[in-house]
């Protein structure tokens, strides 16, 4: 990652910052900001919600990273509640990385010069909750971040910048969040100072090549053979941290980690073909998925042969 100095990045500024943010992709911006020298007034997050099996009440990380750093931290049930707290701190610019809810205008004019949003895809695309597993499960050749202006519709404010990549069509949902988080970072800082010196100008998106993606479900995880095979090796790559690709192989609930698509269909949608020992293929509405590796219910993920020595019997 580029290193920009303390001195040159706030040169022209000493405006300090409040940081939006909730997912583990945000807690990356907000530590980069933090070892880059910016002072963050507060941190906005959504409460404290239930984790795990034994559903424990859990901070976000962006919750934890703050009390590090003695950073106040709001966590409010409505967006409402944040007026007068934020009135109080004084001049601030916002960052907004993945919070996880529609900020209102009365709140966004609070700032100066608004709030900036660090944005996963190369808007007028994939607007909305879900552009990095978009991307892989509609097998693009480049993807990228936008940094934009925050606007009370989702994801329609308009572009100071944006950074692109191009895919390989092997990543997975959890490398492609970590190389668009570095991008992300990087092009954040190389273009916060200018945005807060007013030296750069967003321009608006056009409206008419606008995309959008939906929040995902742990339905979205079930793989529907119906599909073709190439689709569903897709969402594998894309799901593999959520909601995780699940179906259910001789007789066993599974997550599907690790598949690749093998040509030519022997039967229905859905049916098997496996010697017992080293393979397992799905018949699907166009070619086969194999099966490399998979973790069944409560178990390690491990390749087929090891599922098929254990559960095959």
């Amino acid at each position: 990652m580029t290193h920009i100095s303390k001195t040159a990045q706030h040169s022209g500024n000493n405006i300090p910052l409040v940081f939006f943010g909730t997912e583990d992709f945000s807690a990356l911006f907000l530590r980069a900001l933090i070892e880059h020298g910016y002072e963050i007034k507060a941190v906005v997050t959504k409460p404290d919600s239930p984790k795990g099996r034994r559903q424990q009440l859990l901070p976000p990380q962006v919750k934890r990273i703050a009390k590090e750093h003695s950073i106040p931290v709001f966590q409010p049930q409505l967006l409402s509640e944040l007026e007068a707290p934020l009135k109080q701190l004084g001049p601030a610019t916002g960052v907004l990385v993945s919070y996880g809810k529609i900020i209102p205008q009365k709140i966004i004019d609070l700032f100066t010069p608004g709030i900036v949003n660090v944005h996963p895809s190369l808007l007028p695309a994939y607007r909305g909750p879900s552009p990095i597993e978009a991307s892989i499960i509609n097998g693009d050749t480049k993807t990228g971040v936008s940094i934009m202006q925050l606007s009370e519709k989702m994801d329609a404010g308009p572009v100071y910048s944006q950074a692109t990549i191009l895919l390989n069509g092997r990543e997975t949902q959890a490398s492609l969040y970590d190389s668009l988080a570095k991008l992300g970072i990087k092009e954040l800082l190389n273009t916060l100072p200018r945005i807060i010196s007013k030296q750069l100008e967003p321009a608006q998106q056009d409206e008419t090549k606008a995309t959008y993606t939906k929040l995902l479900t742990k339905a979205d995880g079930v793989l529907d053979w119906q599909k073709p095979a190439l689709h569903l090796e897709r969402e594998v790559r894309g799901y593999n941290m959520w909601p995780r690709s699940r179906t259910r192989l001789l007789d066993h609930d599974v997550i599907v980690t690790k598949a690749h698509v093998e040509s030519g269909a022997k039967g229905e949608p859905g049916t098997l073909d496996t010697d017992n020992e080293s393979f397992i293929t799905v018949n699907t509405s166009e070619a086969r998925l194999r099966i490399d590796n998979l973790q069944p219910a409560g178990k390690k993920e491990m390749p087929i042969q090891a599922f098929l020595r254990g559960y095959s019997k």
